[in-house]
């Protein structure tokens, strides 16, 4: 009867391997290696893309600070800040009370009523307003290019003429623009064995892209965006997507010397490159900002690991962007404090600067 039970019960943990899915199967690895986890990063850092609603209470405010104490954060960029009254509120909670050394707001654009020949004067207007009550950057999110449309139905593209009073303010103002367009390439492509994103499409289908704008339009209309307005200083959010092609990435910093990246949400890009993401992180340290994205603590020390160490094959914390393990990069110092905090405090106004090394 024992040796029945040992039997029936090898074939069931059997039977349960052979039905597990992809998303369950977490591999443990063998591998042995030094281990150096960071929980506090070596230098103070500057976050230049994170999102808080003007709502935040004090309690969960003051949660926030202690957690940007214990992983070394300086200062956080609420991109978040809308236009109008919502701005005002969104500067009155980060920027108008005893922590306002710690916080950066953006505004925002309000897409509607764009059809009036008009608009672009008033919204240009409207971010004046918005820079003279305390907005200190604009955020474009990635609904401007895809489904930011006139009444006809027709798409709004990413370098639209009816923006440029917009622009001409931040050029005047010496605001940065952080923009977000598109999605990783492979939302765009077939969702099949090929595609390096098949797990995250799987569980998030509606991240899927249709064919039209293709991802190669998106990047047109951005790049020439970039290099219109030479005397605006573009961030690109999440590497610009270029992340999975460095070359293409630094040809375009050598062709526009106004645009600039954040990491946010693609340490998984950097991370799998040991070699030639940090050849590519020392050449260009001027031109690449820190930031994270979602407001999650756990997961900052993977940036810290990637950047300080030289850690070898550890995982990402998630798994649905990046399969594949990541590696350390071992920056020297001086990028480091480009990345984290320097050029930061050189794009964007009205952050104090002696809280940070020099």
């Amino acid at each position: 009867m024992a040796r029945f039970l040992l039997l029936f019960g090898a074939c069931a943990l059997l039977a349960s391997a052979q039905d597990m899915t992809v998303e369950e199967w977490e591999p443990r690895s063998t591998l042995v290696v030094p281990e150096h986890p960071i929980e506090s990063a070596k230098f103070p850092v500057i976050d230049v893309h994170s999102h808080h609603r003007a709502s935040t209470s004090p309690e969960r405010l003051n949660g926030i600070l202690a957690d940007m104490d214990r992983l070394n954060l300086g200062l956080l960029v609420n991109l978040s800040g809308g236009s109008g009254a919502r701005l005002r509120s969104t500067v009155d909670r980060f920027r108008k009370g005893p922590h306002a050394d710690r916080f950066a707001v953006f505004a925002n654009l309000d897409f509607a009523g764009i059809d009036s020949p008009d608009w672009g004067e008033r919204a240009a207007d409207q971010l004046a307003a918005d820079v003279e009550y305390g907005a200190q950057g604009l955020k474009f999110f990635k609904n401007f290019g895809m489904s930011v449309r006139y009444a006809d139905g027709s798409r709004v593209h990413v370098d639209d003429p009816k923006l440029d009073p917009v622009f001409k303010v931040c050029a005047e103002q010496g605001i940065p623009v952080l923009i977000h367009v598109a999605e990783p390439a492979m939302f765009f492509q077939p969702h099949d064995k090929y595609n390096e994103r098949w797990l995250e499409l799987k569980l998030r289908p509606n991240r899927k892209r249709p064919p039209k704008p293709s991802f190669e339009d998106l990047m047109g209309e951005r790049d020439r965006l970039v290099a219109r307005h030479p005397k605006v200083n573009f961030i690109l959010a999440h590497l610009g997507w270029y992340g999975n092609d460095l070359a293409r990435l630094g040809k375009f910093f050598d062709e526009n010397p106004n645009a600039y990246v954040d990491v946010a949400a693609v340490l998984y890009e950097l991370g799998r490159v040991p070699i030639s993401g940090r050849d590519f992180l020392i050449r260009y340290g001027d031109r690449v900002l820190f930031g994270k994205d979602s407001w999650n603590p756990s997961e900052f020390p993977y940036y810290w690991r990637v950047f300080e160490t030289r850690d070898e094959y550890f995982p990402y914390y998630r798994k649905y962007h990046a399969h594949w393990r990541l590696y350390g990069l071992d920056l020297p110092d001086p990028v480091l404090k480009k990345i984290y905090y320097q050029n930061a405090l050189r794009l964007i106004p009205g952050i104090d600067a002696s809280a940070f090394p020099r």
